[in-house]
């Protein structure tokens, strides 16, 4: 019984917003808490934070079902250790000003 009452709860979107960073850059984030977590995952957020330059997602922070969580800085892909959702938009934040240094970008 507490299977379905479980299987019945709904997601809810905590967050998705889409930020302007200059004419050319911007970044979208979508947050949303799950009733179990997705296969691969050990919480219950489905999250894509996406950093778009000149047209070109160059970063973004995502879990799919199967493949956990994981993070692609330019097109490189690695592993990302999820705690909190505000340390995942610390992480996200601190590489987008990584990003800008290392590539000159407003």
């Amino acid at each position: 019984m507490h299977v379905g009452i479980i299987s019945n709860m709904k997601a809810v979107q905590l967050v998705s917003a889409r930020i302007a960073y200059s004419e050319f850059a911007f970044a979208e984030l979508v947050l949303w808490r799950l009733p179990i977590p997705l296969k691969g995952s050990a919480h219950e957020f489905k999250y894509r934070l996406a950093y778009v330059v000149r047209g070109e997602c160059v970063l973004r922070y995502d879990n799919e079902v199967g493949k956990g969580d994981h993070r692609h800085f330019g097109k490189k892909e690695s592993v990302y250790v999820f705690t909190t959702p505000d340390q995942l938009i610390v992480d996200f934040n601190r590489d987008i000003a990584r990003w800008n240094h290392e590539n000159s970008n407003p």
